[in-house]
């Protein structure tokens, strides 16, 4: 699989040598990087989410070494869509200390087709393939490898010309995010093109992103993982999938949220915690859900998304944008007073109706890649600078923007 032009040095793929996963599974191809525990992952019955927590966004090798050249062996699980034009490969971004140095793809691997008319998914498996780098300056350097933020990607092989071992600990305050398919990455130019990495960047910070395209639900069992994951700063975006998956009341939203954040909690008294509400989707903003995809549209190139429920039945407690917006800050305010280091964003200051206006909703519900940029641009602003939620926990380390 190979070429022979280097005398190759083989390194097992090993935890110290990822960031941004929280779980490694053994397969029989080599390893697959989880962003949920197993714990967790037994507790889940729902396909999307499963999908969503495997496909490897924020995740990255990360190695100190010397090497010139390097190739990683790995296995995608590719989608395609029935009736859809094919999608592109999955693409892996090269940063040399810090600065981006090159992006590639791998061919071939598993296919995984989705026919949304039917609801249906088959699997038909596929090779491995390489990734290779080369032309790197030939100094002791910091070599980051992000994995293709969707799509699932098992790891086979690391080789270079050089010997690598870990980076140590680079003083970096470590931001736990948890969103939805916003946050996972959905429509952005590559990995470090999400709005959570580009924040992350600019704020000094390192991440682990659970953004998980279909999630963000208020499920339990992803408030205990987050609660059992060490972090410095930590933030949850809340709202878009709730609506437009018509999955609760306001009767039932209330407590959810209380105690999403007080198991968050229970492992992180004191962290700076940001409650994000969701960004401007009109199509959400005062009719519920559920989203219905137009199964006419994929033939044109595009999904998109159009909003089924009845703006009447807000009266019988169904959730808006505007509502769940309204009733996170007034959560958030009501806890604040006990619980100095709770902060509270409006998405709409991180893309909003000028936002819109200027860089519209592609396919009605996700930001394109230049929204993506903004956002990330937005937030970093916002919340790692003066004044900011993460401010001062990032400034007492001298890690600031």
């Amino acid at each position: 699989m190979h070429t022979t032009e280097h005398d190759w040095i083989n390194t097992p793929i090993t935890a110290d040598l990822l960031r941004g996963a929280l779980d490694l599974e053994r397969t029989a191809h080599g390893l697959l990087p989880h962003r949920l525990p197993a714990r967790a992952r037994a507790q889940n019955t729902d396909g999307q989410l499963a999908m969503a927590e495997s496909q490897p966004s924020g995740v990255r090798l990360v190695l100190r070494t010397r090497a010139t050249a390097l190739e990683l062996d790995t296995l995608p699980t590719k989608r395609e869509y029935v009736g859809a034009p094919p999608r592109p490969d999955g693409l892996y971004d090269l940063l040399v200390d810090g600065r981006p140095a090159g992006q590639g793809s791998v061919r071939g691997g598993n296919v995984l087709t989705v026919d949304m008319t039917a609801g249906s998914f088959e699997v038909r498996p596929g090779p491995p393939g390489t990734l290779r780098f080369t032309g790197l300056p030939g100094r002791v350097k910091d070599v980051e490898i992000w994995l293709p933020h969707d799509e699932r990607t098992e790891l086979v092989a690391l080789r270079t010309d050089a010997p690598v071992e870990p980076v140590p600990d680079r003083g970096r305050p470590v931001w736990l995010h948890h969103g939805s398919s916003i946050s996972h990455g959905s429509d952005a130019a590559s990995p470090t093109a999400t709005w959570p990495a580009l924040a992350a960047a600019l704020g000094g910070a390192e991440l682990v992103n659970l953004g998980l395209g279909g999630g963000a639900l208020l499920d339990p069992f992803t408030a205990r993982a987050m609660r059992d994951t060490p972090a410095d700063l930590i933030s949850v975006k809340i709202g878009i999938n709730l609506v437009n998956h018509d999955l609760m009341r306001m009767r039932a939203f209330n407590p959810a949220v209380h105690g999403f954040l007080d198991t968050v909690r229970e492992g992180h008294p004191t962290a700076p915690l940001l409650v994000v509400s969701p960004i401007l989707c009109p199509i959400h903003e005062d009719t519920p859900g559920p989203s219905m995809p137009d199964l006419a549209s994929p033939a044109t190139g595009r999904l998109r998304f159009t909003a089924a429920g009845d703006p009447a039945e807000r009266a019988s407690g169904k959730l808006t944008l505007n509502a769940v917006r309204e009733e996170l800050a007034r959560i958030v305010a009501q806890r604040a007073d006990e619980d100095p280091n709770l902060h509270y964003l409006d998405g709409r200051d991180l893309y909003g109706e000028a936002d819109h206006a200027e860089l519209p909703l592609p396919d009605s519900l996700h930001p394109d890649a230049a929204a993506h940029r903004r956002i990330g641009e937005r937030f970093a602003g916002r919340v790692f600078t003066a004044g900011g939620a993460f401010a001062d926990r990032a400034a007492s380390a001298g890690r600031g923007v």
